[in-house]
């Protein structure tokens, strides 16, 4: 957590508009932080909630909003020119597997260009920590679980991981020759209310309410099953804010971190719990129409973080079971969308 005397910092949140940047910018504002905001707001899923959640931020008196998009290197060098952040912490990116099979190109534009700026922005304007997403995709079909950052990430199975293992290795090249302290967080599936809708926890509340089935991409297997390792929103928050202060210290301050529940559970458990939570929210019985299809291209079959190395860092420690989460998340869908 960020030390009281450190409050007049500044944090620049690329993707602020975005899920976890969102909830992240929430929390430091709620501390007293000055937070930058910068998005592009685009149309890759709904625009309207991405204005919820702007709008939820605007009212903190230490909010400013920039919008534009990181791959606007002229935007991006005026905004770390004016503000000179402090803190910087890269959220916005161009998400999603399957989408990166359709649209390459803004993979490209997102992921490679912004986040090249968002170095050299880093670097003509020096900060204390650069904190950037990666992904647990960079595993790629790996079959040895639980995964660890000392694992062979290089086979990538979609451009959306391909382009996340570039920043790995993008900030390490800029860290080694610029000294650049960076911190790479490798997500794990993370939910909560107000999440993304493209993620499939998301989508089956929309099918089902919708009078539709949902698609399962496992075969209709339950012997062997997809795993994922679900993470609430609230544990990631905690995980990053913790390594706010805790920039890398080694001779190339270069670092990577699986971030991630270490708990992994089996989809049909996952979609079952759904399933229960709705039901509380709606006060109705709901079971999802299910049809089984076999794993898309891009896809692995289990996702399941090794945390050791983050919890000896930080002491990070998921506290939110999926139970727990799931009904925050039904009990905010029922409300949001105001369905019966």
């Amino acid at each position: 957590m960020p030390h009281a005397k450190d409050v007049d910092k500044t944090f620049l949140i690329t993707g602020a508009a975005g899920f976890i940047g969102f909830y992240l910018s929430r929390r430091l504002l709620e501390e007293g932080f000055r937070v930058i905001g910068v998005d592009n707001i685009n149309d890759y899923y709904d625009v309207n909630l991405k204005h919820t959640r702007l709008r939820q931020l605007q009212p903190f008196e230490r909010f400013t909003f920039v919008e534009g998009d990181i791959s606007d290197k002229n935007l991006l060098m005026k905004t770390f020119e004016k503000y000179k952040p402090g803190i910087v912490v890269n959220l916005a990116a161009q998400a999603g597997v399957r989408y990166s099979i359709e649209n390459p190109d803004v993979y490209i534009q997102s992921n490679i260009i912004g986040f090249y700026n968002t170095l050299e922005a880093s670097r003509e304007y020096p900060v204390d920590h650069l904190i950037y997403a990666s992904s647990s995709s960079v595993y790629g079909a790996n079959k040895k679980v639980p995964f660890e950052e000392t694992d062979f990430v290089d086979s990538p199975v979609s451009l959306y991981a391909a382009t996340k293992k570039s920043n790995e290795l993008m900030a390490h090249t800029y860290s080694h020759l610029y000294k650049i302290p960076a911190t790479g967080l490798r997500f794990f599936t993370v939910y909560g209310p107000m999440g993304r809708p493209d993620m499939a926890y998301f989508g089956f509340a929309d099918k089902y309410f919708a009078g539709e089935s949902i698609k399962i991409f496992n075969n209709g297997d339950f012997e062997n099953d997809l795993y994922r390792d679900f993470t609430y929103i609230d544990d990631i928050v905690a995980g990053i804010e913790g390594l706010i202060g805790h920039p890398p210290t080694e001779a190339v301050p270069h670092k990577v971190y699986n971030i991630g529940n270490n708990n992994p559970e089996k989809l049909m458990t996952f979609i079952e719990t759904l399933e229960q939570c709705l039901s509380n929210a709606t006060g109705r019985e709901v079971v999802f129409k299910k049809e089984f299809e076999p794993i898309k291209p891009g896809d692995v079959p289990a996702t399941y973080a090794s945390t050791d190395l983050l919890q000896q860092a930080i002491g990070f420690k998921p506290e939110t079971p999926i139970a727990e989460g799931l009904q925050k998340f039904a009990d905010w869908y029922v409300d949001y969308y105001n369905v019966k």
